[in-house]
Parts: C-alpha cells; structure tokens; sequence
C-alpha cells in the first residue's frame, strides 16, 4: 500500500496547492482495498449505463417519430435491453479475458528472458532510460540496483519496454457490472411507457417525460464520468446530453422520415 493518499493528491493537483500535495504525501492513511477494488470497475458501470440510456432511448425516440403505439416502444424497448445488454456484457467479458492473458504471456515472456538473458534485458533498460535523458553511466547505475530484485525488475521492463500496466480486474465482474449497468440505466426511458397505464400525465405526455427523464439521467452520468476523466462535472454532464440529445434526434427524424413504412 502507498503511504501516499491518493484521493487527497488529486484534489490538491486540481487545486495546484503544494500545501495539500505535501500534506496527501505524509504518510496518512491510504485508500482501503475495497475501495480501490470499486474504482476498477466504475468506468464499466459509466460506460455501460451511458451506452443504455442512449441505445434505448434512440429506440424510443425512433418509434415516437413513427408515431407508433405504446406497446411497440415497449417490446422494442425491453428487446433492446436484453440483447444490447448481453452483446456489450459478452463482449466486456472476451475483451478484458484477452487483454488479461496478453499480459501475462507477456509477463512469462519477460521473466524468461531476465532469467536466461540478463545481459540483454539490461541494456534495453539502459537504452530506453538514455532515450528518456539520462546518461548511460547514471542509467547503468539504475539497472544495477533494478536487476537485484527480479520481480520489480521484470514489472518496470513490463511499462517501460512494453507499455503494458497490469492489474487485477475480473472479466466476470466487469461483465456482470456492464450487463447490471445497462439494463438499470436503459429502463430509464422506458419508465413512463411503463406507468403509462397506472399514471395519468405519463398516458398523456408519454415520450416528453421519458426525454426528461433521459435527459436528467444522461446529465447525472455525464457528471459522474468525471470520476475516470477527471474534468468539470458541468461541463462532462452537458457534454454527455448533447451526445445524447443528438442520437435521440436523429433516431426520432429517421422515425418520422420512415413512419410510412409502418
């Protein structure tokens, strides 16, 4: 565990106050286990609510266009979020596999070499630490120190050689969060459709408190994907409704455009 709190440094870097960076470096606390645990899987859970809320509620938009009924909006609706949902699960489950047993191919390829070819694996160290401005003498130095300790030695040459930063994320977790996130965040749009029956004002305004409703969920994820951007909130929320609004519009024209085909 770093002794570094690394929430309070970059709120301090935000704030470019070096009397908060000093202090975030202190030795206080650091974040607990489960909380870093949570943090791997927040872009999927961003990420997949987004790609929800926006495919579902194109298809709503889509179907409003038409000028088609309530229940179609319902069955293409809830269609979409099963299928939509299991695609972009399966394909976060296969994604984060792969790049997981790449990474430690890549890290048996490189434990094999420092053990066999020591020599070799040095210099390339020394070459990429000159080509980042040391000295070769100062990046000789380096690597006799590195090369004594061959598990740092073999995750330094994994970055730095290979770009490649490991971690520990689940493809199942990932999946599960994705396909959760989706189908949560998708039902949004299809909410006033739903109580349309039971509530009076949703039979009447159905398709403009469903875009209220989408509109204010798109904002409050759009706000919350600061947390892997790390930019404005307002701005990130904003941004994210415009994407948003355009998806919706053009689902809904192309509706309209077609709705004699229906």
């Amino acid at each position: 565990m770093l002794s570094r709190n690394l929430d309070k440094a970059k709120d301090a870097y935000k704030k470019k106050n070096v009397e908060e960076t000093i202090e975030a470096h202190k030795g206080n606390k650091a974040p607990e286990e489960h909380n870093l645990e949570q943090g791997q899987y927040i872009k999927s859970l961003i990420y997949g609510g987004l790609d929800g809320i926006i495919t579902t509620f194109a298809v709503v938009a889509g179907v409003a266009g038409a000028s088609l009924s309530a229940g179609i909006v319902l069955i293409l609706g809830f269609a979409n979020l099963i299928a939509d949902g299991l695609s972009m699960a399966i394909g976060d489950y296969l994604s984060t596999k792969a790049e997981n047993e790449y990474k430690e191919i890549e890290r048996e390829r490189e434990t094999w070499e420092v053990e066999n070819y020591p020599e070799g694996e040095i210099q390339e160290m020394v070459e990429i630490y000159m080509h980042k401005g040391m000295t070769e003498e100062d990046a000789k130095s380096v690597m006799a120190i590195i090369s004594k300790y061959k598990d740092a030695w073999v995750d330094i040459m994994m970055v730095e050689e290979l770009g490649i930063i490991e971690d520990d994320e689940s493809p199942l977790k990932n999946a599960l969060v994705t396909f959760f996130s989706f189908a949560i965040f998708g039902f949004i749009p299809l909410v006033a459709y739903v109580f349309a029956s039971f509530i009076p004002i949703f039979h009447t305004q159905t398709f403009v408190i469903a875009s209220i409703l989408t509109g204010l969920t798109l904002f409050a994820l759009g706000a919350l994907k600061v947390r892997v951007t790390g930019k404005n909130w307002f701005t990130s929320g904003f941004e994210m409704l415009i994407v948003g609004g355009i998806a919706a519009t053009a689902a809904y024209l192309i509706g309209a455009v077609l709705s004699g085909l229906a």
